[in-house]
């Protein structure tokens, strides 16, 4: 007998009338998770009836956001997406969280921070980012120990995530040994799915892999880049860090073009002499760039993540995004660490969609209000090699799961709920998270964290900071 073809998303759907479980009624269940459980207890949750769901793939919802609305269910399980429709069965055991009235979508993706520089919140507040750099930057990293860098790393970690970031990209500062094990135990003991992005000068480089391989192996939520600064002036450098992140099978992450003055160096020529210019390339900021050279960029589909916050506090200047857009580069959202000045995936998108508008008088400029969710969710995913894995509410994918209360005063009326995302949201209105399907956040409340302490341990190490 022939069967008629069926879509993956015709597929999806039928699963809501589709048991999960042989002989379980389609019964409402109102058992809801409580915010004492263990956050390394990963259990199998059914998402119910939230109001929408952005799940980015439209294989699974309309457009290309994927939107589904009134009544979606949401089933994580083994740490993977299940299923996304509505009225769907719940599994045996399952923990059920009632999501009505909120908005469900992937977690967003921090392509750039540099979470020690906790340490320099609202720090040298007059200066550019070469000021910064050598006023508040340089000046302070090497005064801070491997027991002060867990606190500062844990604090900002913790930031990132209570503001529904799910998975980061820490760009880290060439530190010692011990000190790295220090920053990667507060990543993990955060619960993030992180990517530790090491600098190392080309002398020690053979940490590198020894960092990937004892630090981040062990740990199923790490993965590992190497970093580099590009220039003419490091060639040799950057050639060498190159070839032991190929060798190590990794992605090549450099800071390229963020200063005005950073032309003087060429670091395309560089990146391209060292060949280095290509898809394992994730470029930070990426400013100044000449027309040609985005052109490049696009040709050998480098990666590029954009920080407008940070671009604005240290007056570097405006990423060409549309003209990148343009010419096919993927592009997604970064922190930028210490100068964003604080974690706020909203404020971000806000600030990438304004900045361009203000500067091309153009209300439909690219990043509009879809593009630029898909930035901070799945463009940011394929921007390091992710998207097989997160960046989407896509069966088989990881749990990675933010759920949005729209009920707040900043957020209500309905009116128009996809802009009121960017336009409206700010990080309260993120009331729970998943991480591999652990529950990390619980009604507006991080899990099983004592914030407080995390607070005066910060202020412990920043007590040090100023008697050195």
């Amino acid at each position: 007998m022939n069967f008629p073809k069926m879509s993956r998303r015709r597929l999806l759907a039928g699963l809501g009338g589709v048991p999960l479980a042989a002989g379980l009624p389609a019964a409402r269940d109102d058992r809801a998770a409580r915010p004492g459980e263990a956050p390394a207890e990963r259990r199998t949750t059914v998402l119910r009836g939230a109001d929408l769901a952005l799940t980015m793939d439209p294989e699974v919802g309309d457009g290309p956001l994927g939107l589904l609305e009134d009544g979606v269910d949401v089933v994580m399980r083994d740490g993977t997406i299940a299923a996304v429709g509505r009225a769907l069965d719940v599994p045996p055991g399952a923990r059920v969280v009632d999501a009505a009235g909120t908005f469900v979508l992937p977690g967003f993706v921090d392509l750039h921070n540099h979470l020690w520089q906790s340490s320099i919140r609202g720090g040298c507040a007059t200066q550019d980012v070469q000021g910064w750099l050598a006023a508040c930057n340089r000046s302070t990293l090497p005064k801070i120990d491997a027991q002060d860098m867990y606190r500062f790393v844990h604090l900002a970690a913790l930031d990132a995530l209570q503001t529904g970031v799910t998975t980061l990209v820490d760009w880290v500062h060439a530190i010692p040994y011990d000190t790295s094990a220090s920053y990667i135990s507060a990543l993990d003991d955060s619960g993030l799915r992180f990517v530790y992005a090491m600098a190392q000068s080309a002398a020690d480089r053979d940490l590198l892999p020894r960092v990937a391989k004892e630090l981040l192996g062990p740990l199923p939520l790490a993965s590992a880049q190497v970093s580099a600064h590009a220039g003419m002036s490091l060639l040799k450098e950057v050639r060498l860090l190159h070839e032991t992140a190929r060798d190590m099978g990794v992605m090549f992450n450099c800071h390229v073009l963020e200063h005005r003055g950073d032309r003087a160096e060429e670091p395309i020529r560089a990146l391209r002499t060292a060949g280095a210019f290509g898809p394992d390339l994730l470029m930070n900021h990426a400013i100044h760039l000449t027309d040609e050279e985005i052109a490049l960029t696009g040709e050998h589909d480098v990666r590029v993540a954009h920080c407008p916050l940070s671009n604005m506090r240290l007056a570097s200047g405006i990423m060409p995004l549309p003209a990148l857009h343009r010419h096919g580069v993927r592009a997604g959202l970064g922190h930028d660490g210490g100068t964003n000045d604080t974690s706020d995936m909203f404020g971000v998108m806000k600030a990438a969609v304004g900045l361009q508008r203000a500067r091309h008088e153009d209300a439909e400029i690219h990043p509009t209000i879809p593009a630029v969710l898909r930035m901070a969710t799945l463009g940011g995913a394929e921007c390091i090699g992710m998207a097989d894995r997160v960046g989407s509410l896509t069966p088989g994918k990881r749990a990675d799961v933010v759920v949005l209360d729209p009920g707040t005063l900043n957020f209500a009326p309905r009116f128009d709920r996809v802009s009121q995302i960017v336009l409206n949201g700010q990080p309260p209105n993120v009331r729970d998270i998943f991480i591999d399907g652990r529950l990390r956040k619980f009604r507006g409340e991080l899990v099983g964290v004592d914030t407080e302490r995390v607070v005066r341990e910060a202020e412990k190490a920043a007590a040090h900071l100023r008697a050195s």
